[in-house]
């Protein structure tokens, strides 16, 4: 978790419920709240006009979601949508920069957070390049092993649907679950209970 919760309560935040599909903030709107899953997955995306989507990424338990924009004047340029049932913390903007500024290293933690979550942006986007499945796929699951601290092969549950995955790579979901299993083959990966193992 970013910041702990009792202390976005203490300052006068509130527990939002939102049931899979439900949107939590639109493109277009202005920024009014800090968010922080404390449970589900949110899909952050764009749809495009010719009816197909774009996702940024699915952050889940723990992670704050559009928080960037607490620091400009812009209006989000990304739908949040939840992907389960999630419960959010929500925070004022007012009262979420006026706890800051007194708070520095909290303002660290935040700027951390966020160069990670453009980092996995940067590195999202380099997949557009990349033609060979399993190359986005090692290349997506070391990132998250790296992320979530884990050393050891098969160590790591990737958090993530064959179809998430699927969507954070470009590729048919299809094609997903044809290169996973390729990749157990290889001895990449382990598959238990459709789990996967990195």
């Amino acid at each position: 978790m970013i910041i702990d919760e009792e202390l976005l309560f203490s300052l006068g935040a509130s527990l939002e419920k939102y049931e899979a599909g439900e949107t939590i903030f639109q493109e277009g709107s202005a920024v009014k709240f800090y968010f922080q899953i404390k449970y589900g997955t949110v899909k952050l995306n764009n749809l495009l006009e010719d009816g197909k989507e774009f996702v940024h990424g699915l952050p889940f338990d723990g992670h704050c979601i559009g928080e960037s924009y607490l620091f400009t004047n812009h209006h989000y340029a990304v739908n949040a949508i939840a992907v389960t049932s999630c419960e959010i913390i929500r925070l004022s903007k007012t009262r979420f920069l006026e706890f800051l500024v007194g708070n520095p290293l909290l303002m660290l933690e935040i700027n951390k957070y966020t160069a990670d979550r453009l980092h996995f942006r940067y590195m999202i986007s380099s997949f557009l390049a990349i033609s060979d499945p399993i190359v986005k796929l090692t290349k997506l699951f070391d990132h998250l092993k790296r992320y979530f601290g884990y050393e050891e092969p098969y160590s790591f549950l990737i958090p993530y649907t064959r179809q998430q995955i699927a969507t954070l790579t470009g590729l048919r979901v299809e094609t997903v679950i044809r290169y996973v299993k390729k990749m157990e083959e290889l001895a990449m990966v382990k598959i238990e209970n459709a789990k996967i193992y990195y």
